[in-house]
């Protein structure tokens, strides 16, 4: 059966036919050749990544991608040590949560939802606080879809010996970017975003040296980021406990598209097109963009309601209809909604999406 509609969603998205297709297999996870998908999956995530083996490794975690924060907080923070969380929007206020569920001390460096986190107020945190031993950001923030500069913030952290952790959760494999030379120690993302496969692991691309000092250090079985490490190594890409087997076959399959494609460079252009397709398209349909375009990801977009009278769930429901299903916003002080466009999404279905969205709002004015 077909879909009945487009994700425009930062994840669950829309995926291909062939990634759909090859969940039709079972596995053994015991079976060689599902390991050796696995550990192919784990070398695949490192040269996206831009890392070698040598000095970092790719270790994937069953569950969401909050499974994979919480396990890298939860696994690399020791009793003794100081986390910094730098928050404007929901999923860095979460790390927060995770933090104070572990009872691990942190500072939270909050700043307004619909400005980035700069360098200068980092800076000016970590000098108020120089017992931070670890510091935690989001790069690309779906509450409103801003990008955060990581480029002129982790360096700066990583020359202080501070270790650094980001949530690359909706960016990983549809932005490029540098894990090593950035001087990223811990990276989390998930196979449903820009990788574009189907719910149901994250993984983390670690500093090997850090992960393995951290022995001991996790505060919960399941979610023991060395442990797995560790199974994944000693018993070439055995998985501790079950792992989602259709999910890693449709992995497996969403990284050979995604090489097909032209690799992280291509779909950051075609992501970059769909997004500013979209933004010149409701602008002209009197739909605002809430952040400055000079923070704006090409990941989701959200737009400001256009006027007080306007009817989110009937919109909603209206675009589903029409073969589109959107975001509600998730911003505190602006009423907004947003709009996705990663996975398999191009430029031709924006335009069909701004023509259903033309024909709804002519409808509602008439």
């Amino acid at each position: 059966m077909e879909n009945e509609y487009l994700l425009l969603t930062p994840g669950p998205l829309t995926t291909s036919k062939t990634v759909k297709a090859a969940m039709n297999m079972d596995y053994c996870t015991w079976d060689d050749d599902y390991k050796e998908m696995t550990q192919s999956i784990r070398q695949s995530l490192l040269d996206i990544a831009k890392v070698d083996s040598q000095e970092y490794t790719a270790v994937p975690i069953q569950g969401s991608g909050t499974y994979g924060v919480e396990s890298v907080i939860g696994s690399i923070v020791p009793s003794e040590g100081h986390l910094m969380v730098a928050m404007n929007g929901s999923y860095g206020e979460r790390i927060g949560q995770i933090a104070d569920v572990y009872d691990i001390d942190h500072v939270d460096l909050k700043v307004d939802e619909q400005q980035p986190v700069t360098a200068e107020l980092v800076k000016a945190e970590i000098s108020a606080h120089p017992e931070i031993t670890h510091f935690a950001m989001i790069h690309c923030e779906t509450t409103t879809g801003i990008l955060n500069p990581i480029e002129s913030i982790i360096p700066w952290l990583k020359e202080r010996g501070i270790v650094t952790i980001v949530d690359a959760m909706s960016s990983f494999g549809g932005i490029p970017i540098d894990v090593k030379n950035l001087g990223i120690d811990f990276l989390i993302s998930s196979t449903n975003k820009c990788i574009q496969g189907v719910p149901g692991f994250s993984f983390v691309i670690a500093n090997r040296s850090i992960l393995e000092a951290s022995k001991g250090t996790a505060r919960s079985l399941s979610l023991d980021l060395y442990d797995q490490y560790q199974e994944m190594e000693k018993n070439h890409g055995k998985w501790r406990f079950t792992s989602p087997t259709h999910v890693v076959h449709a992995f497996a399959q969403a990284l050979t598209e995604l090489k097909i494609e032209g690799g992280v460079e291509k779909r950051y252009e075609r992501y970059l097109a769909n997004q500013r397709q979209l933004t010149q398209g409701m602008e002209k349909l009197g739909f605002k963009q809430l952040i400055d375009n000079e923070w704006q990801s090409p990941i989701i977009t959200s737009f400001r309601y256009p006027s007080e009278e306007f009817d989110f769930a009937k919109f909603y429901q209206q675009l589903k209809f029409a073969g589109f299903v959107i975001y509600p916003g998730k911003i505190s002080m602006v009423p907004t909604f947003r709009i996705g466009n990663i996975g398999e999404v191009y430029q031709d279905n924006i335009s069909e999406l701004l023509e259903a969205i033309s024909q709804i709002t002519s409808a509602t004015v008439e």
